[in-house]
């Protein structure tokens, strides 16, 4: 079962925590902090404490964005000891017959290690131009250098992918099912799943969904140097080498200018690593400290969640306070009641609406992507709560169940990512959670989370007899986030 319990539990106090730290991180985050979706701590091994802001929940995974980037290096680092490749292999030497008739001359001294520490020779955004395209890798091999490889550090996702697209080729099989047997099946991880690109690679860069625990775990086997259960399953001398400095990387935010190594990042307390994807996805190891964080969000303020670690958790798991013995036994019944009782509030009102389109078809204005939204016989925002059904422009259609006040929870079908980041996705429905309120008579306010993404959408409508604007925004965005509003014509179902 994705997400089961697997790492030992322990009181803070028994491994040497006190938790009042953990209670002031948690208070650091309500005071107009980064929402978090999980928290799981661990102090030698032990999971001391651990939560899921409700609706999010143990047993469902959470997209990771670029803190794939840590596994897809981590299977690199297989196929090296298994003799397949060497980081001194040029790239060409792989995948030659994908470059151009002419390659840039610095293409052709591009090695792996300049894939995996993204010092590859292009100084400006490689995004768009290849994953804008059907054949991903041959068009990175088409791009051209401005730099020598190996002296320019530039976050470089689709260079990731072609280290996914070499296992892949190396191999036969997919990232993700070379790693099963060798990395997820002893960690228990179960229930992965990683995006592919249109050529039917696993993106690499991005795309894998996993538990939180199971990021706990990963975590661990690599605070552990690799050893799980007695057991050598990283090969021997990788943490050290894949989770050292290797380039410098020169990016403002100051978390993220403290230099990379093997598709992971060197943090400012000196010698902690961590990976960390898009909106807030963190494995953050301590091993000074026999120490492992791991958090999933939805916040475009990554580097607020890390300073927040730094201030609160890293001195109480590195041992710089004491316990309190005699305080414990309350502090720890307050945590725990603390993370048990974790939420995200739904909207919230309780005016009494005029018109609550119980029953009602909505013909939306424009070019929008939906058409129309038909609204269940129970209204919205009142009662037990509706479903609504999306009408979309390619003939499909999606129904979510919508809670009054509280979420209600339905499967939906994804639909395919668009944008820069838009790998194919895994067949099957998706929990997605909604909920609305009325604030005042004339308008509506609702909410929509997919429960393995890290976006929250939120229409503020109004409503009249015979139309509804809605503004759109979205909680977090690699484009924009305010969508502007979306005008509908109200009509019989």
């Amino acid at each position: 079962m994705p997400g089961r319990r697997r790492l030992p539990r322990a009181l803070p106090s028994e491994q040497g925590v006190p938790a009042r730290a953990l209670l002031r991180f948690l208070d650091s985050l309500e005071q107009g902090g980064p929402e978090l979706h999980s928290l799981m701590v661990l102090r030698r091994g032990h999971v001391i404490a651990e939560g899921w802001w409700h609706p999010y929940r143990r047993e469902l995974g959470h997209q990771l964005f670029s803190l794939s980037k840590s596994f897809t290096s981590t299977a690199v680092g297989f196929a090296r000891a298994e003799g397949l490749l060497s980081l001194d292999d040029l790239v060409l030497d792989h995948l030659g017959d994908l470059a151009p008739a002419r390659p840039d001359p610095r293409l052709a001294r591009m090695r792996i290690r300049h894939l995996l520490t993204m010092t590859t020779g292009h100084v400006t955004a490689t995004d768009v131009r290849v994953f804008g395209t059907p054949r991903w890798a041959k068009a990175f091999l088409a791009l051209p250098l401005e730099a020598e490889p190996g002296t320019e550090f530039l976050y470089n996702t689709p260079a990731t992918y072609l280290l996914s697209f070499l296992v892949q080729r190396l191999t036969g099989q997919r990232v993700l099912e070379y790693l099963r047997p060798r990395l997820l099946a002893p960690l228990g991880i179960e229930g992965a799943t990683w995006e592919q690109s249109p050529e039917g690679v696993d993106t690499g860069g991005f795309g894998l969904t996993l538990a939180t625990e199971d990021l706990a775990c990963f975590g661990q086997l690599y605070l552990q140097d690799g050893v799980w259960e007695g057991t050598r399953v990283l090969p021997e001398g990788w943490v050290a080498e894949a989770t050292a400095r290797h380039t410098d990387s020169h990016i403002l935010e100051p978390d993220w200018a403290q230099g990379y190594g093997y598709q992971f990042w060197r943090c400012q307390p000196p010698g902690i690593y961590r990976g960390d994807g898009a909106f807030g996805q963190f494995c953050v190891v301590m091993p000074e400290a026999q120490a492992v964080v791991v958090a999933t969000s939805g916040t475009p303020h990554l580097q607020g969640v890390l300073e927040r670690m730094w201030e609160h958790l890293v001195p109480a798991l590195a041992g710089e306070q004491e316990v309190g013995a005699d305080l414990e036994p309350a502090a720890e019944a307050e945590l725990a009641a603390r993370l048990a009782g974790l939420r995200i509030a739904p909207p919230s009102g309780d005016a009494v609406p005029a018109h609550t389109l119980a029953g009602r078809r909505i013909e939306v204005a424009g070019d929008a992507e939906v058409r129309a939204v038909v609204v269940g016989p129970e209204g919205l925002g009142t009662g037990e709560g509706t479903t609504v059904t999306l009408e979309l422009a390619d003939g499909g259609s999606r129904t979510l169940a919508v809670g009054a006040g509280q979420w209600a929870e339905r499967a939906v079908r994804p639909r395919r990512g668009q944008g820069a980041f838009a790998g194919r996705v895994e067949d099957g429905p998706l929990p997605v959670v909604a909920a609305a309120a009325w604030t005042a008579p004339d308008a509506c306010t609702v909410q929509v989370r997919p429960l393995q993404s890290p976006t929250c959408l939120t229409l503020d409508a109004r409503v009249t007899d015979d139309a509804v604007t809605a503004h759109a925004r979205l909680s977090v965005s690699f484009g924009r986030t305010d969508l502007g509003a979306v005008r509908g014509r109200v009509v019989e179902a």
